[in-house]
């Protein structure tokens, strides 16, 4: 006759302080509550990577070269046809709006000024970072679930620099490049509809202009435009360096690129606007 071991009582699951098991896969409560706060400090962590990177050598030159070009040629005829609209549109409210006032010798340098410091650069944001930002955040994802990116790491490359920085820099100039060109034609659209719509006097247009305009209003919008760049390949780059879920998680990577950009876009204008009206005065005043 054998002898019984004695049975141990099986111990109930550990709970957490909201009552909810340990044994489950999910995600506890604080955790969810955190991952937003995870997720912007890699982002920022990658941009200070990447801004690091940049002054690093070897510099892959010859990336640059083709992403510039890449993100140009998809970018610069969209934003010209694009720019005509906003400019026209601007110029019709204005000119309407100033007619009301009685104040129609106005109408050129305010739409002109709507123009080139806050339409031009979301212009050009909003368009690389659709086009030229979704295109770098799929080349990325694609590279990521097929294991480059690792094979790179493993031979000693960094992936950021050899990648990450040559797209980033091109996104910057050709944002910065192709600001100017918005500007240009949104302007000559505006006093195309102002004048030949609604009856606009040319000198008039062109003497407000140069009334209310001034140099700086031209570098804050390059300023814009510069930031703006970077912030559209630093999203598509953080989110194509980080897909989930396979093939289907690269496509699910650049919608939210593209989403998490104009979110983040828009904040930024409005702080660059706030930080260079009180520090630039009107020119008059």
């Amino acid at each position: 006759m054998t002898a019984q071991l004695p049975v141990r009582p099986a111990e109930p699951p550990e709970t957490n302080a909201a009552g909810s098991r340990s044994g489950h896969s999910g995600v506890k409560p604080p955790l969810r509550v955190l991952a937003p706060l995870r997720e912007t400090g890699k982002l920022f962590a990658l941009g200070i990577a990447v801004s690091r990177a940049i002054f690093r050598r070897p510099f892959q030159m010859r990336e640059f070269i083709e992403q510039f070009w890449f993100i140009a040629s998809v970018t610069i005829l969209p934003a010209a046809l694009v720019s005509i609209p906003f400019g026209a549109v601007i110029a019709l409210q204005v000119g309407s709006l100033t007619q009301q006032l009685g104040a129609q010798s106005f109408t050129g340098g305010a739409s002109v000024l709507a123009v080139i410091q806050q339409a031009s650069p979301l212009i050009v944001a909003l368009l690389i970072s659709g086009a030229g930002g979704s295109a770098i955040c799929a080349d990325l994802a694609s590279r990521k679930i097929r294991e480059e990116l690792d094979a790179m790491e493993v031979m000693g490359v960094s992936p950021i620099q050899r990648l990450v920085v040559p797209r980033v820099l091109a996104t910057m100039f050709v944002a910065l490049l192709l600001n100017g060109l918005v500007s240009v034609v949104g302007t000559l659209g505006g006093y195309f509809f102002n004048v030949i719509m609604q009856g606009g006097t040319p000198g008039a247009y062109l003497s407000s202009f140069s009334s209310l305009a001034q140099l700086p209003d031209l570098y804050i919008s390059e300023v814009k435009a510069l930031i703006f760049g970077f912030l559209a390949g630093i999203v598509a780059a953080y989110r194509g360096l980080n897909p989930r879920g396979g093939p289907k998680g690269v496509g699910d990577a650049v919608n939210q690129s593209v989403v998490i950009t104009f979110m983040m876009l828009f904040f930024v204008n409005m702080v660059l606007t706030a930080i260079y009206l009180q520090i630039v005065p009107a020119k008059g005043s």
